[in-house]
């Protein structure tokens, strides 16, 4: 094993990728494989408790593989992989599940929102962190990277491995550091809300032509006249252009928005052309990429086969502690 410490996380392939995906997570992902062992992954498992459709969940997988490779990210620095790959992590989701308290899952943040919300949450999301805490554990991670909104589920996972490394009275797993990322503020939508697939308000990382032009020319605003000064910190609009800009480039922007004469429509200019300009080499790369979909399933087979390397050998020892037969190697 590696003496760099092992970090961990993954993305649920739920549908296309949008820019709030990249600026409060993607980005630090690929960043991130450079400063240690890093394992990231297609979370697919946990995409089923909210999509009933293999087609779509094959194409939303090999799509976020796809945005992945293209914008960055470098399977010989990284085991770049999916869930579903390694057996042995839904193998020690049911182990973790007979030592967790079913109090412990009531509280879970996203199952209590989904309640509240109304809707019939299925077993698999009640039980989401345990398959979440095994997603961590089966690494022996040290730093998962999350934020404020997962740091919850990382408490959950620690006090799983406590649990189980307990029960048994023998230390089968390796408690994890939470790594609260310091992301950009919440993104918004087109809509003025948090940006997500869920409300389909979102401009995807891969927009371009008259579907970016559309999505970005709707983008809400208020109705303050061309002529008249405007609060940049209040507009859905800078708050986009922030994201991209440069700092001198920034405050010019936010100059224009206070000085008059700079409507909401200039501002959705620039937002466009900063978009397009920001992702024009990835853009290329992904096309390219398309053309050559052996090397993308090779990427996924070789990422999943060092995941599952990495994930036997902390199982076998739960195995034995656990006292679970098995008549095969």
């Amino acid at each position: 094993m590696s003496d760099q410490k092992t970090i961990l996380s993954g993305i649920q392939p739920s549908g296309k990728l949008h820019i709030g995906n990249y600026f409060g997570a993607m980005r630090q992902h690929i960043r991130m494989q450079k400063e240690g062992d890093a394992f990231y992954f297609l979370a697919n498992y946990h995409t089923l408790t909210s999509i009933n459709d293999g087609e779509l969940l094959r194409q939303y997988t090999l799509d976020v593989v796809l945005d992945y490779l293209a914008l960055g990210l470098d399977p010989n620095e990284c085991t770049f992989f999916a869930q579903s790959d390694v057996p042995q992590t839904t193998e020690l989701a049911w182990i973790l599940g007979c030592v967790a308290p079913v109090s412990l899952m009531e509280k879970g943040v996203a199952y209590k929102d989904k309640v509240a919300q109304g809707l019939q949450p299925n077993v698999g999301l009640f039980s989401y962190p345990i398959l979440q805490a095994a997603d961590i554990l089966i690494y022996h991670s040290d730093l998962v990277p999350v934020g404020e909104d997962q740091k919850q589920n990382i408490e959950i996972c620690r006090d799983l491995a406590g649990k189980l490394n307990r029960a048994f009275d023998a230390e089968l797993l390796k408690l994890p550091e939470e790594y609260i990322v310091k992301s950009v503020a919440v993104v918004p939508g087109i809509d003025g809300r948090k940006m997500s697939k869920s409300y389909n308000n979102t401009i995807q990382i891969f927009d371009e032509g008259k579907s970016l032009k559309s999505k970005v020319m709707s983008i809400q605003t208020d109705s303050t006249p061309l002529e008249e000064p405007k609060d940049p910190e209040t507009c859905n609009v800078f708050a986009l252009i922030k994201l991209f800009a440069a700092d001198d480039k920034r405050e010019e922007i936010a100059e224009k928005y206070r000085a008059g004469g700079y409507g909401y429509g200039h501002a959705k200019k620039e937002l466009l052309g900063m978009i397009t300009g920001y992702f024009s080499e990835a853009r290329e790369k992904r096309k390219e990429l398309v053309k050559d979909m052996d090397y993308v399933h090779d990427v996924l087979k070789e990422g999943g086969k060092k995941a599952r390397e990495r994930a036997e050998s902390v199982m076998e020892p739960i195995r034995s502690n656990t006292g679970l037969y098995r008549s095969f190697k």
